[in-house]
This record gives C-alpha cells, sequence and structure tokens, in this order.
C-alpha cells in the first residue's frame, strides 16, 4: 500500500501528538511540520526526522506533502485550512473548523471543488463504547431513544487561549448528539456565563429538541475540580451510561 505523505502545521498541545501518529502509522510518511516558532520546529523536526518550516507557504510546495493536519491556535483554523486546500492539499483540522457556519461551507466548497478530503477532528466518533452506543440506537437495543445526556467538566485548561468552553469542550458532546440522533435539533436553548474568567465563557448548559420528541442534555465547564466525562442515554426499554475515562460502559 501506497503511504500517504502528510506533514503538520502547529506542534503544540494536539500538533505534538498528530506528529507522534503520523511517524507511527504504516500509511503515513510523515514528511514535515510547520510551526510560528522556531526553536519549537527545529526541535520536533529533529525529534521526529523530518522536515521544519516556519512559514507553510513554502511547505506546501512540496509535491510529496498529499494530506495536512491543522493544529494551530482555533481562531485560524480555517485560514490555514483555506491556505492548504488551496494548494491541493487533503485536509484534516482540528476543531472548531471555523468561526461560523458561512466560513465552514466556505471551506466545504474549496475542498468539493478541487476535489479533496477534508475532516474534522471529532475523535470522540471512533471510541468503541460511543460506537457500541450508536449501534443499539440504530439496532433498537434499548427501544426508542427519548434523550440523551452528556457532561463533560474540569478544571481551567492552561493551554487553552483562544475560544470558550463551547468550542473546546462542549463541541465534542455536540457532535456526538448528532452523531446519535442522525439529525439536526429543530430548537436550541442554552445558557453560558463567566464565573472565573472573564475573557470566555467557562461554562455552558445546552439543550437540544428534535422533531420527533428527543430531546439532548450537555454540561461543560472549567469549573468544576475534578474531570468528568460522560454520556447516559436513556431509551424506552434500556439505559446505557459511557464513562469516557474508563471507557466502560454500564447497560
Amino acid at each position: 500500500m501506497k503511504k500517504v505523505g502528510v506533514a503538520v502545521v502547529g506542534t503544540g498541545f494536539w500538533g505534538k501528538n498528530h506528529t507522534r501518529a503520523y511517524k507511527e502509522l504504516e500509511s503515513t510518511n510523515l514528511i514535515a511540520i510547520c510551526d510560528m516558532n522556531a526553536e519549537r520546529a527545529t526541535a520536533i523536526a529533529k525529534q521526529f526526522g523530518v522536515k521544519a518550516y516556519t512559514d507553510n507557504k513554502e511547505m506546501l510546495k512540496d509535491k510529496e506533502i498529499e494530506a495536512v493536519s491543522i493544529c494551530t491556535w482555533s481562531t485560524v483554523l480555517a485560514q490555514e485550512a483555506f491556505k492548504a486546500l488551496e494548494a491541493g492539499k487533503h485536509v484534516l483540522v482540528e476543531k472548531p473548523m471555523a468561526a461560523d457556519s458561512k466560513q465552514a461551507q466556505k471551506l466545504l466548497k474549496t475542498a468539493e471543488e478541487n476535489g479533496l478530503h477534508l475532516t474534522v477532528g471529532f475523535l470522540t466518533r471512533f471510541i468503541p463504547g460511543l460506537q457500541c452506543i450508536q449501534e443499539s440506537i440504530a439496532n433498537k437495543k434499548i427501544g426508542e431513544l427519548v434523550c440523551a445526556t452528556a457532561k463533560r467538566v474540569t478544571q481551567w485548561p492552561e493551554r487553552i487561549g483562544d475560544v470558550g468552553v463551547i468550542k473546546d469542550t462542549a463541541i465534542h458532546n455536540i457532535d456526538v448528539m448528532h452523531y446519535l440522533m442522525g439529525e439536526d435539533p429543530i430548537a436550541v436553548f442554552a445558557k453560558t456565563g463567566n464565573m472565573r474568567h472573564r475573557k470566555f465563557e467557562d461554562y455552558a448548559h445546552i439543550m437540544l429538541t428534535y422533531k420527533d420528541g428527543k430531546s439532548a442534555f450537555i454540561e461543560s465547564n472549567w469549573l468544576t475540580p475534578f474531570k468528568t466525562r460522560t454520556l447516559t442515554v436513556t431509551g424506552s426499554d434500556a439505559i446505557m451510561k459511557l464513562d469516557y475515562m474508563t471507557q466502560g460502559i454500564i447497560n
């Protein structure tokens, strides 16, 4: 099987994970990394034995690179994804892929017009426990789905600098609800606020309702002194609960 030549833009917290994964995967050939911090770019490139860049325009000229992971600050993810798509590269962009729906649609259109793959780093969908729950809903092993409740709370993450808790953690649960429900909500109710952090919202309570009566409840915050990541799905015949941290399911 031909290996896919890949590069990573941004080698901070998540970028390092992408870099390591591409180096280890049998299906990928890590060609280069790019980071605006020259010292970090050089160090990471030396660690993994690849080319280092501080200017991704130069990096994207490399014909060996077929796909790019975008792991920059959240507020510039879309901008960097556009550059890669326009250079003819397939793109995996970390969440949130864009600042708003119009920007996201523009990214999709650019990818489609150029025949390129564009995907977003919603890794939660690939957790075995969540896939088990999704299959149980689809096969009606828990009867008719009534509601789903997700809780994702923790202390303030020092690595966050340019988005609030919705785009940092709640966004994963919003995507999970779309994955489980298989449709868009018809109404959204939400309460967010700043309890400790002035710049961004640090808690969010979200309720999503669907046309056939199903509901989803999402709680996310950066306030709780201990980490909790759970999903509870209620059906007409059974309840399933997933602890993301232990990967255990209670049925």
